[in-house]
């Protein structure tokens, strides 16, 4: 409705009398807009989800890989750590090594597993087996 008053004052202004200037064209439901710019987002995802699904089922597939080579290492890490809160922020010391301590006052670790999964302390690491 506002534009329509400001269309009639600049045809007013540009010195068109009131009978010559065109009859104003009816207005649309605003459902209609609505429903049109619903369709338009529609159809712009749709077209951004059929260039990116390659991609995303990609990617799916790697972190389903990783998850399948990394979990063994992080069970054999959350058997050594039991809460995070119970450490210090990392600290990089001069020679590149990086220390975790163990905040003063934190309850006492829990005992190392022991079994097939455990994690071996002082034995090196072999291929494909993380040293933690």
């Amino acid at each position: 409705m506002r534009v329509l008053a400001v269309l009639a004052v600049l045809a007013g202004l540009g010195g068109a009398s009131a009978e010559e200037a065109p009859a104003p064209a009816p207005e649309a439901p605003i459902d209609e807009g609505f429903s049109l710019l619903e369709e338009g987002a529609k159809l712009i995802l749709r077209g951004l989800f059929d260039e990116m699904g390659p991609a995303l089922e990609e990617a799916q597939k790697g972190l389903a890989e990783a998850g399948e080579r990394l979990g063994p290492a992080l069970a054999q890490l959350g058997a050594l750590i039991d809460d995070v809160q119970n450490y210090e922020a990392p600290e990089r010391l001069p020679n590149g090594d990086i220390v975790i301590r163990r905040k003063p006052g934190a309850p006492a670790p829990p005992p190392l597993p022991e079994g097939e999964g455990a994690p071996k302390a002082g034995a090196p690491a072999t291929p494909g087996e993380v040293e933690l």
